[in-house]
C-alpha cells in the first residue's frame, strides 16, 4: 500500500492537487495523510475577538482545521468511492517543513503531492513558497500539480538527464511506477551541443536503459543549450503529461528556483512536475 502525504492550506490549488492524485492512484491501494500546518501568526484581530473566553487560540485553530480536513475527506470519499483508499487527517502546529519531514519518516511516506500557483502574473512566480521549500528540503519525492491542471491520464513522460549521474534505482522508482501504471512512454531528454558522450555518460545512459527495461522509453538528443526554453518547448509540443526530474543542488532544479532565471526565461510548467531526490554519484 502506498502512503501519500497531501499537505493543504485549503486553497483551491491544494484541493485541485488532492483530486489529481486521487485520479492518478484510483486503481491503487493507498493510505492518504491530509496535513494542515497552523501558525498563530495567521490569526487576525477579528478572529481573536470572536473567540469564546474559555477557548485558546491554539484550540480554535486546531478545531477549525480538523473540521475542514474532514470535509475534504468526506467529499473525496463520496466522489471516488475507492475501497482501497484509507484516510487520515493531521493538524500540526509546527514549522511546515519540519512537520512534513517528521511525517515522511514516521509514516513511511513514498510521495508528497502539492498544488502550485503556476508561472503566471506580472512576477511569473513559478511555485508557491511552501512548494519550493518542500521540493528543496523534503526527504521524499514530490509531485507538484499546477493549479487548474485536470487529470487526463499519463501517456508521455519527459525526463531530462545529462547522464552525469549514476542514479540509484530506488530513487527513480516513483517514475518507473507511474509509467508502469499507465503503460506510459518515458522520453529521456539530453540537451547537447553536438559533443560525444564520455565513457561515464555512456555507462550511465546504459544503466537508465536497464532501469527502464520494463517500460516504454526512448532516448532523445535535443540540439540546444537553452535549458529552460528547450524543456518548456518539448513539454508543450510533444503532448507531455508529466515532467520528471532528479533533484540535486547545483543542478537544473536549483536553477529553476532561482527567481531571476524564472522571470528571465518565463519558464512555465503546465503539467505536473515529479521531483525525486538524487543522491547518486556524479561522474565526469
Amino acid at each position: 500500500m502506498k502512503s501519500i502525504l497531501l499537505p493543504t492550506d485549503f486553497s483551491n490549488n491544494s484541493i485541485n492537487a488532492i483530486h489529481y492524485v486521487h485520479e492518478l492512484f484510483k486503481n491503487e491501494r493507498c493510505e492518504f495523510y491530509l496535513l494542515n500546518v497552523q501558525r498563530a501568526s495567521s490569526y487576525i484581530s477579528d478572529d481573536l475577538m470572536a473567540l469564546q473566553p474559555s477557548t485558546t487560540i491554539y484550540e480554535n485553530l486546531i478545531e477549525n482545521a480538523k473540521q475542514s480536513l474532514q470535509k475534504i475527506i468526506t467529499n473525496v470519499k463520496k466522489k471516488y468511492k475507492v475501497d482501497g483508499h484509507i484516510y487520515h487527517s493531521i493538524v500540526d502546529y509546527d514549522n511546515f517543513i519540519d512537520s512534513i519531514n517528521q511525517l515522511v519518516a514516521s509514516k513511511d511516506i513514498c510521495l508528497i503531492a502539492m498544488g502550485t500557483k503556476g508561472a503566471t502574473g506580472a512576477e511569473k512566480v513559478l511555485f508557491g513558497s511552501n512548494t519550493v521549500k518542500v521540493i528543496q528540503r523534503a526527504d521524499c519525492p514530490v509531485l507538484a500539480v499546477p493549479d487548474n491542471c485536470k487529470f487526463g491520464g499519463v501517456n508521455k513522460i519527459a525526463f531530462p538527464s545529462n547522464y552525469l549521474t549514476l542514479y540509484k534505482k530506488e530513487e527513480i522508482k516513483p517514475l518507473i511506477t507511474i509509467a508502469e501504471m499507465f503503460d506510459a512512454n518515458i522520453d529521456v531528454l539530453h540537451l547537447t551541443k553536438g559533443e560525444h558522450l564520455t565513457e561515464d555518460q555512456e555507462n550511465n545512459r546504459a544503466f537508465l536503459d536497464e532501469c527502464f527495461m520494463n517500460v516504454n522509453h526512448e532516448f532523445i538528443n535535443l540540439a540546444n543549450t537553452k535549458l529552460f526554453e528547450t524543456v518548456e518547448h518539448y513539454v508543450l509540443y510533444n503532448d507531455i503529461d508529466l515532467l520528471a526530474m532528479m533533484g540535486r543542488k547545483h543542478s537544473f532544479m536549483e536553477r529553476i528556483f532561482n527567481r531571476h532565471n524564472v522571470e528571465t526565461f518565463a519558464f512555465k510548467i503546465s503539467v505536473p512536475f515529479l521531483v525525486m531526490p538524487n543522491t547518486g554519484k556524479i561522474t565526469k
